[in-house]
Formats: structure tokens, sequence, C-alpha cells
């Protein structure tokens, strides 16, 4: 026999069971500091109300300092589909870049900015790649669209078609609930080893001063072994390391200073 306290007209039944269907839906809205607090906010296209992004920044395989996730797919080059593996940059170093989607309004900006000072990375040894998730077909649609009609035209750097979004998640750069990426920009050096990430949020471009910048602050670290300070570029100061044969000679240095100063001294007092 049902209690007369639970049944449908029962006023404490009604009560009862709105509070438990509040506190189940409350458990499921989003909270501030939950993990949904870490997901991006932006919008591809102007005007578009501003959503929340997933990514999978949390099991990304891109290390700084590690081998970069090795990647194997179609891409427009020079106007034609080939297959384009990472492993065909080694010795060089890569700028590999991902971009939301074709056709729409920043990412033009971006690839053809990197495409149009390509021979300026070319000529410090390094390659320029830009990734999304669309087909390769979409990609060459994209080139074969005049830059006037909203197209790429020719452009001097390979697309790479992320489709099965694999590469996109081994980088941390994938939006799940959005199904494309970040503006996630990747130098990889000659031995094939990630060295700088940079993640913007989708409203806002990258700068190729920067990256050019970076690439050869790289460069000289790995050539002279010194470290480059904020804001250094070619021909500026850098910074030695403090080895035990820079102490060795610095140790020498002062003492002599001391040395010659005393001696300099004493001579000073027997005139």
């Amino acid at each position: 026999m049902v209690s007369p306290a639970w049944r449908s007209g029962s006023p404490r039944f009604s009560i009862t069971t709105l509070c438990f269907l509040l506190v189940v839906y409350s458990i499921q809205l989003p909270v501030g500091d939950s993990q949904h607090s870490c997901s991006t906010m932006g919008e591809v296209y102007p005007q578009e109300a501003i959503r929340r992004g997933t990514h999978n920044l949390v099991w990304s395989k891109a290390q700084i300092s590690k081998p970069a996730p090795n990647f194997s797919a179609q891409a427009i080059v020079d106007g034609e589909i080939r297959e384009v593996k990472l492993s065909d940059y080694k010795g060089k170093y890569v700028v590999f870049f991902f971009y939301p989607l074709d056709f729409t309004f920043v990412c033009p900006t971006e690839i053809i900015a990197f495409s149009d000072r390509v021979a300026e990375f070319r000529k410090i040894n390094t390659e320029v790649i830009a990734c999304s998730v669309d087909s390769a077909f979409t990609h060459l649609a994209w080139v074969k669209t005049p830059r006037e009609k909203g197209g790429l035209g020719d452009i001097q750097i390979p697309l790479l078609s992320d489709l099965t979004h694999q590469i996109s998640k081994d980088y941390g750069v994938y939006l799940e609930d959005l199904g494309h990426t970040l503006r996630g920009l990747f130098i990889i050096d000659g031995n094939g080893v990630l060295r700088q990430i940079t993640m913007n949020d989708l409203p806002v471009g990258r700068s190729v001063d920067e990256t050019l910048r970076l690439i050869q602050a790289f460069q000289y670290t790995d050539k002279h072994g010194e470290v480059c300070p904020a804001g250094w570029k070619p021909g500026k100061d850098t910074v030695r390391l403090l080895t035990s044969s820079n102490l060795c000679r610095m140790q020498t240095h002062i003492s002599l200073n001391i040395w010659m100063r005393r001696l300099g001294g004493r001579r000073s007092d027997k005139q």
C-alpha cells in the first residue's frame, strides 16, 4: 500500500520531487572552478554567439624538448594533392601551425602572411606548414579561389588536411564540441624536437615577425651555446652560461686584477 504522503496529488510528493530535480540539475551545470573553466571562449565568424569549447590540451602528445608527434597526411603542395610527412623535413626547422577552418576570416590573413614571407624562413633553413581539419579537396578549392573572392590564390606553403582530427588531438589543439582547432603554432627543430608552442584563442591571429625571431634565437643558442634575453634579435647581446670553465676564467681574471692593483699600490708607496 502506497503511503498517502507519496501519492501524486500529495503536496509533499511534489515538493520532494522538485527539490530532487533541482539538485540533479545543479550538479550538471558547469561550475566556474571546474574543468569547464579550462575551456576556450571564442568565435570563428563575426557576430557569432560566443561558445564554450573543450579542447584536448591535457591529452596532448606535444611536449617542449621532446620529439614532436609525427604525422603523415594529404596536403596541397604547389596546387596538387600530395602526401606530406614530418619526417620529410628532417634536418630543417619547421613551423607547424593550425587554423580553425577554410573559407573563414582571420585564417587566410595568417596563411597569406606566412606564405608571402616564406623566403625569409627558407633563408634560415626553415619550412612552414599550415593545417586544419578540412579535407584536401576543400583546401584545393580554397587555393583555386582568387584572393579578391575570399580564396588564398597561389601560396608557397603546404596546407595539410587533418580530416580524422588525429593530428590536431596529438598536438592538443582540437576543440571537441566545435569540431575544429585552436590557433596553435609549433616550432620543431632539425632533430624533430619541439622547441616552442604558441596557443591563441580563435579571434586573434599570430605574428610572422615573432615566429622568425624565435627561430633565429633557437638557432643561435643551438650554435653558440649562449642564451637569449627577452626581445633578443640577431646582432644583439646574449648571455653566456656560467659553466665551471667560465667560472675559473672569471676567478683568474679577478685575482689578476687584484694582484695588479696591489702591485700598483706598492710602487706608489715606494715613490
